[in-house]
């Protein structure tokens, strides 16, 4: 799969060849299988992912709404209806739809139902951080609440904390309160990254070994890197820079090197074989384009082109890094 004829594969899916299945039977309309496969999950780590990717695309159809009309007592389907209807209110919101309010307190009561019928589960309040996003302002209470550490600002800590206490270290409620403090626009320095910077260092200084949490000073940069419209530039300073260089090589150190690399996100995968590559540590980044298999996720690789919405110019990236990367293990 090294060659110039190889083409990478993008499945929300991944490596979980059970939930491939499922998502392909989800788009036919059919819930039977996502039934199964959600009571055949084991561990939150993997049931938050498998609820999230199923949630995505469920989200534009009726198929969660008539399993719960079969199973009006499956906590599961509660969850995934909660799923549904956050993932619905969120993209309305992206999309200054006009029924966004409407939908966003159709989601609220959806957690707090969710949340009785399933007080174990972290997902409810990982639903509760990503509806956080909508509220800019911060004018709901628990949207800024004081936070746990120096250096960050009023927040949904409360939420994160509810999910931590469930699944510590859960990897999509991390994101999640990342992504609300991209969004925020009340207090000093709204949507600020140094914000972001200081939470992600925050976040990764206290995770252990082998957790995702590890990957989140990645993602920022990559998000400093957009928002400076830096993809006209193919190699910069940006990513070979010591404090760049510094990360990428403690997330291959802490992370990479404690997982198997078929369990976790490919997102990750994607975003450590990218800070990898473009600091320039490309016999690193060989095993982590071995462990992606024939699979990719289109960011963070396009935000190194001219248009970071074509699928195919990101594709083109990652098939140079990869291969170059590959190339340099091969010829050590």
């Amino acid at each position: 799969m090294s060659g110039h004829d190889f083409r990478p594969v993008y499945h929300p899916a991944g490596h979980d060849a059970a939930l491939r299945g499922v998502v392909q039977d989800l788009r036919t309309g059919r819930w039977v299988a996502m039934a199964q496969l959600l009571a055949e999950t084991t561990g939150w780590a993997q049931w938050t992912q498998r609820t999230q990717v199923l949630a995505a695309v469920a989200a534009g159809s009726d198929v969660v709404h008539a399993w719960r009309a079969e199973e009006p007592h499956s906590v599961a389907a509660t969850v995934m209806h909660t799923r549904v209807t956050v993932e619905r209110a969120v993209r309305a919101h992206r999309d200054k739809h006009p029924r966004t309010h409407e939908l966003w307190q159709a989601a609220w009561e959806a957690c707090h139902t969710a949340v009785r019928a399933a007080p174990a589960d972290p997902v409810p309040w990982v639903c509760l951080l990503a509806l956080a996003v909508l509220d800019e302002e911060q004018r709901m209470e628990e949207h800024r609440m004081r936070p746990p550490g120096p250096m960050l600002p009023p927040g949904p800590w409360g939420l994160l904390a509810e999910a931590d206490k469930r699944d510590p270290h859960n990897r999509e409620a991390y994101h999640r309160m990342l992504q609300f403090l991209y969004a925020r626009r009340w207090g000093p320095s709204p949507g600020s990254l140094s914000e972001a910077v200081n939470f992600v260092q925050w976040a990764a200084g206290s995770a252990p070994p082998g957790s995702a949490l590890h990957l989140l000073p990645l993602y920022v940069r990559v998000e400093r890197y957009r928002r400076e419209r830096g993809q006209e530039k193919a190699l910069d300073l940006h990513w070979v820079a010591e404090d760049a260089t510094r990360d990428a090589l403690r997330a291959l150190l802490a992370w990479f090197d404690h997982i198997a690399p078929g369990d976790v996100s490919l997102l990750d995968l994607n975003h450590l074989a990218h800070a990898l590559w473009g600091a320039l540590r490309f016999e690193e980044a060989a095993p982590v384009f071995e462990a992606l298999g024939p699979y990719y996720t289109p960011q963070p690789w396009a935000y190194r082109t001219p248009d970071p919405g074509d699928r195919a110019l990101a594709e083109e990236v990652f098939r140079r890094a990869r291969t170059r990367c590959l190339g340099s293990a091969r010829d050590r």
